[in-house]
């Protein structure tokens, strides 16, 4: 089982961002942290939590560095003895709230893994996203976690972006390279509802020959591409988690969370979550949408598909594909060697 915790306070709001996030209420931090105290303990009862049942935490938003070690205390204190020994607790930041002493805290309680939304260290494009740092700052906050102890550090980068350019991405890649990072996450720009780039929709340019190139770069540095976003080498474990389609808790405003055939949405307005962290609506999966869902998430990511999972039909379809060189075989999974066609591959193995 997973468990993901969702920030929703941010520094600022970020062009592209969709994210359930505010800057403007600061000031229900503590109601906000106490009420996700008040989720968890009644997740880990609905999820029939026992000791060592938790594998992994992410800690995301929003930024989970706008809220201090103290506020996180109560919450790690009390999921304490659901977690594994050796468990994955990672924490996303921002390199401008994420100071070195909120950094040694948070290793403090436990967390190994710190993710940095960093984007990109090119000045004018950190402000045409509206990031809220700069590329000196994301090089001291990671150098910073380094030297508080994390054994692993991840970054984030985004790519196909308008005026992007093979030069301007190959100086971000030598910046990455020459930091103690051992994982990469790399997203193409896209255009969200209700986002300030949803007026400009030729803020995102992605050509397929482009794309092929950074990865490759990224690939030819070292990293391995595990994921159709993700490199490194770490994996991920919370990341392969969702892969293999565990279960896993979502507390906190705008998360979601799956039992077995259920999906659960807690409140998404702070002020509403604040006065009723509990409640949740559901959605019920079908077989079918389970099935597709491992389908898609297969091919995405190195996990690759059980031939179990498949229909008669379906698995002519994909030994079809192994003959065109489009999947591989082997043990009874059928793996993507081209994770850039995930979704064609996808849809043509479920005939939709």
């Amino acid at each position: 089982m997973l468990l993901y915790i969702h920030i929703p306070f941010c520094d600022s709001k970020c062009h592209y961002c969709s994210f359930n996030s505010y800057v403007d209420k600061f000031h229900l931090k503590k109601e906000y942290m106490q009420a996700l105290l008040s989720q968890i303990e009644y997740e880990l009862k609905r999820f029939e939590a026992k000791k060592g049942s938790i594998e992994t935490l992410f800690i995301g938003g929003g930024t989970p560095s706008t809220i201090s070690p103290r506020l996180y205390e109560p919450v790690f204190q009390k999921i304490a003895p659901y977690m594994r020994e050796d468990a994955e607790i990672t924490s996303e930041a921002n390199p401008n709230s994420a100071t070195i002493e909120w950094l040694e805290g948070m290793h403090v309680l436990g967390v190994n893994r710190i993710s940095f939304g960093v984007q990109s260290f090119d000045e004018k494009k950190l402000k045409l996203l509206n990031r809220a740092h700069s590329p000196a700052q994301a090089v001291h906050a990671i150098e910073n976690a380094h030297k508080a102890g994390f054994e692993h550090i991840s970054l984030d980068l985004i790519y196909a972006v308008l005026g992007d350019t093979r030069e301007l991405l190959r100086h971000d890649l030598d910046q990455v390279f020459s930091l103690p990072i051992d994982h990469l996450s790399a997203y193409a720009l896209t255009i969200e509802e209700n986002t300030p780039f949803a007026k400009k929709p030729q803020m995102s340019k992605e050509e397929l020959e482009h794309t092929r190139w950074l990865f490759d770069e990224i690939q030819n540095r070292g990293f391995s591409q595990y994921e159709i976003s993700n490199f490194g080498r770490y994996k991920s474990r919370h990341n392969l988690g969702y892969w293999h389609y565990k279960d896993y808790i979502g507390a906190g405003a705008g998360a979601v969370g799956k039992k077995d055939d259920i999906r659960l949405y807690p409140e998404r307005l702070i002020e509403t979550y604040i006065t009723s962290p509990t409640l949740a609506a559901t959605e019920p999966l079908t077989q079918e949408d389970i099935k597709f869902e491992k389908i898609f998430l297969g091919l995405r990511s190195e996990i690759g598909i059980d031939e179990k999972l498949l229909e008669k039909e379906e698995n002519e379809r994909a030994k079809l594909l192994v003959e065109e060189k489009k999947l591989n075989y082997a043990n009874g999974r059928y793996t993507n060697p081209d994770f850039l066609l995930a979704d064609e591959l996808s849809l043509f193995l479920s005939n939709i």
